[in-house]
Parts: C-alpha cells; structure tokens; sequence
C-alpha cells in the first residue's frame, strides 16, 4: 500500500521499548525479500551492540539500517566494517541545540542521518512514532551543517508536511503516525499525505 501511493523507503520497525508499527523479525524477512529491488528497506532497531545489529541484517535482508539509538564511538564504523553494502541510517532525536553536536559527531561515519522527535532520557526511552514534532528550525541548521542526506521525521501529517519541506529542506521524509489508524496504514491518509508532498 505505501509503495503503492508513493514510497520510495518503508520502515519495518524491530522490537522497540515503545511506540507503533512493531512487528515480528519474520514479517520483516518476508517483507524485505518481497519489495522491489527500488525501494529501501529500512530496519528500524533499538539494539546498540554491532553484534546484535549485524545479526539481525543477516537474519532479515534489509539493505539500510535505521539506528534509533546512540551507540558507543566507533560501533558505526565496525558496522560499516560488518556490513558492506548495507546503509546507515543514524536517527538524531532533536530534543535542543545539544542534538546540532549530536548530528555533527555522527555524520561523518554513516550514509544519512534522520531527524526524529523521540526523548531518550525517559525511563522507557521514546525511540520514535511519538506523532510529536520537534523544532524543525533546529532540524533546517543540523540539515545545513552535514554534509550527507538528512530524512525528517516527528509529527508529519497531510495539513502540516508542506510546511515542513519548505522549513527544513530534508532529503527525504519518514511518516508513522501521520498515516494510521488505530495502529494501521489507512490508504486515505497515505493518499492525502502523498498528495501534499507532491504539491509542495
């Protein structure tokens, strides 16, 4: 349905502390082996270990991994080591200034950074699909100061994505949220979202 109405990524979202869209490794694999060779395949993970992380690309094929949390210095380039081929994608929860360093630190060792609404410093971490927008004139200056793609993501709706793309200017968009109901992809809402960006 999303590649139907435009996608050209999806994001099959791993076991995360909270938020929607989870769904099980299997539906992944599944997923993964059946899109078209076009479209990314974006594993959403929370696991901060390079083994962890390795393993579970192996296990499911992705070709891009969306990491939702912050890992140790130099885990990035040991994925990169690990995983040939396959995309990093660092998610930067743009929570104040202090996620300008956050992004600069990062960029140079992964493919694009994603700039997201979550809040790591609660007792069951928000790691994203909070259906929350950020500061967006942070996320246009973290977009202006790296030097590799940067996705946005955080609150994006149908009434409010044109505003978004002409504040922040991002290489691309990642929508949960924004195209549910009641925890599932609503064809209505993909149409309307879709249609916006087209017109933006």
């Amino acid at each position: 349905m999303a590649i139907g109405h435009g996608a050209s990524a999806i994001g099959l979202v791993s076991e995360m502390p909270s938020g929607p869209g989870v769904i099980p490794e299997a539906l992944i694999t599944e997923i993964a082996a059946h899109a078209p060779a076009s479209v990314r395949t974006f594993l959403l993970t929370s696991r901060t270990s390079v083994d962890g992380i390795v393993e579970q690309q192996r296990r499911t094929g992705v070709n891009t991994i969306q990491i939702c949390d912050d890992l140790a210095p130099g885990a990035h380039r040991d994925l990169k080591a690990a995983l040939p081929g396959v995309s990093l994608v660092q998610v930067i929860h743009v929570d104040g200034e202090e996620a300008l360093d956050r992004a600069a630190a990062v960029a140079a060792s992964v493919d694009a950074i994603l700039l997201d609404s979550g809040n790591q410093k609660l007792a069951v971490k928000e790691l994203g699909g909070t259906g929350r927008r950020h500061d967006w004139t942070i996320s246009r200056r973290i977009r202006e100061t790296v030097a590799i793609p940067s996705y946005l993501a955080g609150g994006l709706r149908a009434d409010n994505v044109a505003e978004a793309i002409a504040t922040v200017a991002p290489f691309g968009l990642d929508v949960c949220s924004g195209v549910r109901v009641q925890g599932r992809l609503d064809a209505d809402r993909l149409e309307r979202f879709f249609a916006a960006v087209r017109s933006a």
